[in-house]
This record gives C-alpha cells, sequence and structure tokens, in this order.
C-alpha cells in the first residue's frame, strides 16, 4: 500500500491511496489541476480513481465533488448532495483489493467519519478533523501500519490569532480539532508492534507549524515512554504533495 498526501489543510484536502490496481481517493476539497497533478505522481488520471471515500460535508474536504461521478462516491448517510453509495460505521465494504471501514469522529459536522483500508497485511487509520478521538474507535483504529492523524494547532499559537472567540472556542472544542498534544496522546493509544510511519495532517497555516507539531510529538511520546526515532515521522502540506508507504510496490 502506497499513497499520495496531495492536500492537507482548510484550504482543501485530498489523499489518493493505491494497492496493486485498487485506487482510494479519500476526500476531494481540491481543485481539479491539483488532483490531476497528485495522481500523476503514480501515473494515474482520475478515471483510475475506484471509490472516492469523504470524512464528512465540509467544504474544505468536498468541495470537488463536481469532478467525480457519483457512482464512485461513498459517505455516510447525510454527507454528500449526491446519489452517492451509502456506507455505514463499523461496516466494512470492499473496492477491488481494499477494505474499508468507517469509524466515528468528532466534528461539527453531519455523520462525520474516519476510515480504515486494509489490504494485502498491511492497514491504514486516516482522521482529521475531530475534536477528540472516540473511545469507541480505538479498537478498529489501533496498531496500523501506517496513521494519518491530525495534529492541527497549538493551543497559544490559536489563542494568539485574530480570529474570534467563538472559532476560537469552537476549534478547541470536542467537536472541533485535535490539538497537537492531544493528537499526539491519541497517537501513543493508537500504534502497536506494526506501526512503521505517523503524518501529521490538517495544520493550520496560522496557528502551527511543522516545527511546532513535531515538538509537541517528542515531548509526548519522551513523557509516555515511547522511542519516536522508532516510527518515521512527517507534517503533511497544504500546497505540496507528502508521499508515504510501500513506494515500491508496483
Amino acid at each position: 500500500m502506497k499513497f499520495n498526501i496531495i492536500s492537507s489543510g482548510s484550504k482543501g484536502n485530498a489523499t489518493i491511496v493505491r494497492y496493486k490496481e485498487t485506487n482510494i481517493l479519500i476526500d476531494m476539497g481540491i481543485s481539479l489541476t491539483r488532483l490531476e497533478d497528485g495522481l500523476k505522481m503514480f501515473n494515474l488520471t482520475v478515471k483510475d480513481i475506484d471509490a472516492a471515500i469523504f470524512t464528512h460535508d465540509h467544504a474544505d474536504h468536498i468541495s470537488g465533488l463536481k469532478f467525480l461521478s457519483p457512482k464512485i462516491q461513498y459517505a455516510l448517510e447525510g454527507t454528500l448532495p449526491t446519489n452517492s453509495n451509502v456506507v455505514h460505521l463499523f461496516e466494512p465494504f470492499i473496492v477491488k483489493d481494499i477494505k474499508i471501514t468507517p469509524f466515528p469522529t468528532s466534528h461539527d459536522a453531519k455523520n462525520p467519519c474516519g476510515y480504515i483500508l486494509e489490504a494485502g497485511n498491511e492497514k491504514l487509520t486516516y482522521v482529521t478533523d475531530t475534536g477528540f478521538f472516540p473511545e469507541e474507535s480505538e479498537e478498529i483504529a489501533e496498531n496500523p501500519t501506517y496513521l494519518i492523524i491530525e495534529s492541527n494547532h497549538d493551543i497559544k499559537m490559536l489563542l494568539h490569532t485574530n480570529r474570534t472567540y467563538e472559532l476560537k472556542a469552537r476549534i478547541m472544542s470536542n467537536v472541533g480539532h485535535l490539538c497537537n498534544e492531544d493528537s499526539a496522546i491519541a497517537t501513543v493509544r493508537l500504534i502497536g508492534d506494526r506501526t512503521k510511519e505517523i503524518y501529521l495532517a490538517h495544520l493550520s497555516e496560522e496557528a502551527n507549524t511543522p516545527e511546532v507539531a513535531l515538538s509537541a510529538y517528542y515531548k509526548i511520546f519522551k513523557h509516555f515512554n515511547v522511542n519516536i526515532d522508532d516510527y518515521l515521522l512527517k507534517c503533511a502540506n497544504q500546497w505540496e504533495c507528502t508521499l508515504g508507504g510501500n513506494l515500491d510496490e508496483d
């Protein structure tokens, strides 16, 4: 399994996951040009996408719906305005070689979720846009080979932005976004003996930096006596692609 986090942040999100000849797009909140550029890195086109799965209905995750056939769109009920394929929490569905299972998150959207993608002996846990990591989702999401998890903001930096009090409160709430420390704590709970790579996603451009996010991770891992050097740890980017997984896979 390999993947390209084409874009991750409040201005648009899209990730392509590939295993053998199966190609799954997670969210589509970017332009068609950006999607096509990201797909080219795996020698793919939009026609090669077998399924597009959506985490929730906010514009930065679904604004590019019009570029995709409704026939390949999958989401929980009420997420999409199209006649998409409705999926259900904790109920796996198969798209060619990949098994996909939605799990609950906590965000101010209708039926938000994360996804588990499994193929061969590998497992990808994908979770962004959540105020906390629900306990009911831990068992299914734990011990992934690859983890893509939100690390949205540094609390002090957020409080010093020019955003309204209401927006700051919303971001820090249980239906908002994970701060760096909460993201790291959730990650410590999720990783296991087969975990290889961790990608921090949806970093705020105003209230976070890769350096600040990674520093928080190092502190939290040290606190829990977990050796962070056992894992490949990277930050995904709003404007540049981030490649991961088994990149030698055909």
